[in-house]
């Protein structure tokens, strides 16, 4: 891949007192894209973004590459990734109600986060703070500016956090699962406005979900993640040719639409899964 935006290589990230790392030498690169990562809970997919951001405090992480652009992750010093964190690469986290602020409106919070990266007044910030929440399909952004996170629906506040992150323009967006609190009209809104800014402005964009569907037919390409480490890539649209077993068990615990009625299969995990990880 020519001029990637991002490239992983080895990423491992131990929380300290674990027994086994969460994420086991995770690669990859990411082009000017929309990259999916799936995993069941627990599969390391969101401490992969974390990581990223270097938002792990208590934990180890070790890599032989993990590069942004023209910034070293692993050098990188906490000013330098001040510059970077926010601005040129941004996080929509997955629960607004530990991501806002309860004691602040949430316009307030929008605006300041575009006021920490970008030299501007008051009432310039207010104003770019309103448009993006209509961007984002919040009706009367006037009155929403206003309220408190306890104020508005889970919805809502996704797409309040949705916008915060946007705002910047950033050059990189890491999703962890942006429309789990959404209805089905709302989540096909957010995600075309993610999709405009991958094919408007080129950025990269990394989409953690367990979801199949919603990867199989939003992103362009998929890592299968399961016990730390990618035991599978695919083009999205090429999903259903899994060799996995992991990833084929997935699937087959996919309801469907005018399916059969049988129970769903339940995926049965392979000891040898574990040693192919390392662990």
């Amino acid at each position: 891949m020519q001029n990637p935006i991002l490239e992983v290589r080895d990423l491992s990230v131990h929380y300290r007192g674990a027994p086994a790392p969460a994420v086991n030498k995770v690669s990859f690169t990411l082009g000017r894209e929309r990259l999916g990562i799936v995993g069941e809970s627990g599969s390391g997919k969101s401490t992969v973004g974390r990581a990223l951001m270097r938002l792990l405090p208590t934990a180890d992480i070790t890599a032989s590459r993990a590069r942004f652009e023209d910034v070293d992750l692993l050098t990188a010093s906490e000013r330098e990734m001040l510059k970077v964190r926010g601005a040129r690469m941004s996080m929509i986290l997955q629960d607004p109600k530990f991501s806002l602020n309860p004691i602040r409106r949430c316009g307030d919070q929008v605006a300041e986060a575009y006021r920490t990266h970008v030299k501007c007044s008051r009432a310039v910030a207010r104003a770019q703070a309103i448009a993006m929440l209509e961007a984002v399909q919040i009706r009367d952004a006037d009155r929403v500016y206003a309220l408190y996170p306890h104020e508005v629906s889970g919805g809502m506040g996704q797409r309040i956090m949705i916008a915060m992150m946007l705002l910047t323009n950033p050059d990189l967006v890491i999703a962890d699962e942006p429309t789990s609190a959404l209805d089905v009209t709302v989540r096909l809104q957010v995600l075309k406005i993610l999709d405009d800014l991958v094919a408007e402005r080129g950025i990269g964009l990394i989409m953690i979900s367990h979801d199949l569907n919603l990867v199989r037919n939003f992103c362009d390409r998929v890592l299968i993640m399961y016990a730390g480490r990618v035991v599978e890539t695919l083009k999205a649209d090429e999903l259903d040719l899994a060799q996995h077993p992991y990833t084929r068990g997935l699937i087959a615990a996919q309801p469907r639409i005018g399916g059969s009625r049988a129970p769903l299969p339940v995926l049965e995990r392979d000891p040898a899964w574990l040693k192919e990880t390392g662990l």
